[in-house]
């Protein structure tokens, strides 16, 4: 094995044993029109994906089961998707086959991407890179991949939800349980409900910084919602909390 941060280690390893869980999660998405985060919030009215992507040259950082780099290869890019788990990407390679698209599938980590200075017209993550990867390094390695005035996409966590998260794993509440100042790199390997990797947020405050170092300029921005309040919970938060309070936000910046 290559080497890799320690983060991405424990990450690998993790999604590994959990891909099975994703299978048919991904079989769903790959027959789907573009929709993003825990709640399918319709990419119509976003925009997020390009509708024609004829000639362009896409990749997905994190691209798991690869549904998201199937929709663009369906649109018409030339699609790259890489990601940190050798299962996933079985998945990943079964379900493009099956859907009769062509994807470069690459078993690798965003922070270091083998792909030269400004090789592509567009890169996204939802999730995937965006939460599982360090931002102070995979966004320079994505800024350097993208050629001058393409896009970046990504889904992460919002802040609020990570502070309003139990200590001990369990879902989301209305109480706040970690500081927002220097917000990083968080660790649930060992929590008591559900463990699982080790993820990445930052305040915005750090994320405008960050953007703005790296040398992307922000296009959009999107806090997503929860369609209508109920008690039924997606993986760490309730309908009702994330009705109530942005759970999911997604970024679109622009490499100037």
């Amino acid at each position: 094995m290559p080497d890799i941060p320690d983060y991405a280690a424990v990450n690998r390893s993790y999604w590994d044993d959990m891909a099975h869980e994703w299978v048919e999660m991904g079989e769903r998405a790959w027959q789907s029109e573009p929709t993003w985060g825990m709640f399918s919030v319709p990419d119509a009215g976003m925009d997020l994906v390009p509708a024609d992507m004829t000639g362009m040259r896409a990749i997905e950082l994190g691209c798991g089961t690869g549904y998201i780099s199937g929709w663009m290869a369906k649109r018409g890019a030339d699609v790259v998707g890489i990601d940190n788990s050798a299962k996933q990407l079985e998945t990943a390679r079964r379900l493009a086959d099956e859907h009769n698209v062509s994807i470069e599938f690459v078993h690798g980590i965003a922070e270091n991407l083998p792909y030269p200075d400004e090789s592509f017209d567009y890169a996204v993550s939802e999730y995937g890179a965006a939460i599982w990867s360090d931002p102070y390094v995979w966004l320079p390695e994505a800024h350097r991949v993208l050629k001058s005035g393409s896009s970046l996409v990504f889904l992460t966590n919002s802040a609020l939800a990570v502070m309003c998260s139990p200590l001990d794993g369990s879902v989301a509440d209305r109480t706040l349980h970690r500081p927002y100042f220097d917000m990083h790199r968080i660790d649930w390997t060992e929590v008591e409900v559900d463990p699982g990797g080790i993820d990445f947020h930052l305040t915005m405050t750090d994320w405008f910084a960050l953007f703005k170092k790296t040398g992307f300029a922000v296009e959009d921005f999107y806090e997503l919602r929860a369609p209508e309040p109920s008690d039924n919970v997606r993986f760490f938060v309730s309908d009702s909390w994330a009705y109530d309070f942005p759970a999911e936000q997604v970024w679109r910046v622009v490499k100037k």
